[in-house]
């Protein structure tokens, strides 16, 4: 038998008996009502118990002993108690986001490209790690509830998850969240805004100015959200609604808020739009909503005569695509409002649209890492027809090029100057001459 038909050889004995003592373990744990999390000295005598019988059967001439029984020991250990192979992969900060389809683990590092998990899993065991990510939370994956969004690792990331019969397979993924403080001057340091674009934003958030911030998945959408937030005066109410919570901004005044699935016997269901529709009586100065996908975009329409302030993100290709993603979303609330109402609602009541794009990951220079960074800043300006009009005020040709500003002074600059220090003007800003950051 040559070489590699060997090694090939160990690893499907070792995955086969791997898979049977987990499975005896497990028995154990169950008939003897262990808790992995509080009962490990017990967990792990019984790993070792189920080890050493392996063993003894081997050598009796029943099966291929393991070759390393205290490697199998641990691996079995940290798969019940842990989280199996995936526990150094969930770790690692420089992890962004993980995904399990069956059997196979890959993920995303820091330079954003995707990778394979060098260590054997099994969708048996994926799945049991998904089920310890949901025991922590009120959420639950089964037959019931095939598809499930949930905050896991002590609100550090979110899963989203399904099974069959809506996957073929298992099909996860694990995004892990930026607990770090995001600000416009931190964004200014990674190259994400210019000191004029952080400072036009800066000003924005001093108002009841409406901001919607677009770009693909991963772009650093939540990033720029939370940097807006931080930027918000301490004396303004803010009220922050997501489906799952990823915003992390410590807040004054104001509180955040997520939704909540239906129970077992379905009720109980708190879903975005009735958060919406909530803070819009607590008196908000600015209503911020994590990620906008459905009817919960009727609802901002009705800031707009609250006299509120709204921001949100949206996944789009531009700014302008993203105006009309917002419209169609609020279309889908299903209130038989004609287009062009919602349209012209929108138009009156948003300012800015922020649009964020990210490197191809094909061309990332390891050594500099994933850029993600603002390539347009657009003004919404009064129409004399039924569609948005823009006018760009920055620009950014494509990542990595300069985000230049375009001449244009927005709408409004007599209603931002109000709140800016005294003697500086927004055209100082757009220049460059005076950043107030």
């Amino acid at each position: 038998m040559s070489a590699s038909a060997a090694a090939g050889s160990r690893t499907a004995v070792g995955t086969g008996a791997y898979d049977g003592l987990r499975r005896t373990v497990l028995a154990r744990i169950e008939s003897e009502r262990l808790d992995p999390d509080t009962d490990l000295p017990a967990v792990r005598a019984a790993v070792v118990d189920a080890v050493e019988a392996y063993q003894r059967q081997a050598h009796l001439g029943e099966g291929v002993a393991l070759r390393d029984p205290a490697e199998m020991a641990t691996r079995l250990l940290r798969s019940i108690t842990a989280f199996g192979p995936l526990t150094d992969l969930l770790s690692r900060p420089d992890v962004e986001e993980v995904f399990l389809e069956g059997p196979r683990v890959s993920y995303i590092d820091g330079t954003g490209r995707l990778q394979g998990l060098a260590a054997p899993t099994t969708e048996e065991e994926n799945r049991q790690v998904v089920d310890r990510l949901l025991s922590t939370t009120q959420r639950h994956l089964d037959a019931r509830s095939p598809l499930v969004q949930a905050r896991v690792l002590n609100g550090r990331a979110r899963l989203t998850a399904a099974i069959p019969p809506i996957g073929d397979a298992l099909s996860a993924t694990i995004r892990r969240s930026t607990l770090r403080r995001d600000t416009l001057g931190s964004l200014l340091e990674k190259g994400s805004l210019t000191p004029p674009a952080a400072g036009l934003l800066w000003a924005a958030m001093q108002t009841s100015t409406s901001l919607l911030v677009s770009g693909p998945p991963g772009a650093g959408k939540t990033s720029l959200l939370s940097a807006l937030i931080a930027a918000a005066p301490s004396n303004h109410c803010v009220r922050c609604c997501e489906e799952i919570r990823e915003l992390h901004v410590p807040l004054t005044h104001g509180s955040f808020y997520e939704a909540r699935p239906p129970a077992m016997d379905g009720s109980g269901e708190v879903t975005l739009r009735d958060l919406v529709k909530f803070v819009l009586a607590m008196r908000p100065d600015h209503i911020v909503v994590g990620e906008v996908r459905g009817a919960e975009a009727f609802e901002l329409t009705r800031a707009v005569n609250a006299g509120c302030g709204f921001a949100c993100t949206v996944h789009a290709n531009s700014a302008r695509d993203a105006l009309s993603a917002l419209v169609n979303a609020a279309i889908m609330a299903g209130e038989n409002v004609p287009e062009p109402v919602v349209r012209a609602v929108f138009a009156r009541a948003i300012d800015f649209v922020v649009h964020l794009d990210l490197d191809d990951v094909n061309s990332v220079d390891p050594a500099e890492g994933l850029r993600r960074q603002v390539c347009e800043i657009v003004a919404v300006v009064p129409s004399l027809h039924d569609d948005f009009s823009t006018e760009p005020v920055f620009v950014r040709e494509r990542v990595g090029a300069p985000l230049e500003w375009t001449g244009v002074v927005p709408p409004g600059a007599e209603l931002l100057e109000r709140c800016l220090p005294d003697g500086l003007t927004l055209r100082a800003i757009l220049e460059g001459r005076r950043v107030p950051l």
